[in-house]
């Protein structure tokens, strides 16, 4: 019997075998829970038949929480955790409510005293750090480039001078010029000296198939900013 909550899955950060990314227990909770919060219906029933391949998809709810969903939707998908049902919230990869959808139903359910369990699982963003070698006692993470052309210059001028900036893109819909054009215009805008450090691609479980280049969907930058 699992205890009601609202837990907060990890999901996998790439193709690979559950159990070598995720504990054991997150991949037996799933297979107890019967409505989920997701960003994307379709990457959480996946994610859910990797879990448990006898799992019954049309028996679960599926709650869509992403920069569509609108905010006085959002309350409402905690019914059934007020009812007594446990919850799930997953995000299409990583940790959700870190750089992902989740903070807000998150918010919500401690303003209502319902119980939040996060699990353990990998996050980019402190596997990117921890693999880095630069300081992990003083970092700041201030989230992905806005799209905005605007808004992106905006964020770039706060970043302190001396600063290593990561910035990534998986998104298909950007390729690499775009990703470096958009960065690029951003510091060319704001007067700021930029130096790139790395160049980063996709690993070696992500091949690129040559008749298929919107598969090279991962890409990064390390830069020093002046």
């Amino acid at each position: 019997m699992v205890e009601t909550a609202l837990y907060l899955i990890p999901v996998q950060l790439s193709e690979c075998d559950l159990t070598s990314v995720l504990p054991a227990r997150n991949i037996a909770l799933v297979g107890e829970l019967r409505h989920f919060i997701v960003e994307n219906v379709r990457t959480a029933r996946r994610f859910l038949k990797k879990c448990d391949r006898n799992i019954d998809i049309d028996q679960l709810t599926f709650y869509e929480l992403n920069r569509h969903t609108a905010p006085e939707d959002i309350a409402s998908y905690l019914a059934p955790l007020e009812a007594g049902e446990p919850m799930g919230v997953l995000s299409e990869a990583g940790c959700p409510a870190i750089a992902d959808p989740g903070a807000d139903v998150v918010a919500i359910a401690q303003r209502k005293g319902l119980k939040v369990v996060p699990l353990v699982g990998p996050s980019s963003i402190l596997m990117g750090l921890m693999g880095s070698g630069f300081n992990g006692q003083s970092f700041a993470f201030l989230g992905y480039l806005p799209i905005e052309a605007a808004a992106r210059a905006k964020a770039l001028e706060k970043i302190a001078p001396g600063s290593i900036l990561f910035t990534f893109s998986c998104s298909q819909a950007v390729n690499k010029e775009q990703f470096r054009l958009a960065v690029f215009s951003a510091a060319a805008q704001t007067r700021r000296k930029v130096r790139v450090l790395h160049q980063l691609t996709q690993p070696a479980d992500h091949p690129i198939n040559i008749y298929h280049p919107e598969g090279e969907y991962l890409k990064g930058l390390v830069l020093y900013v002046e």
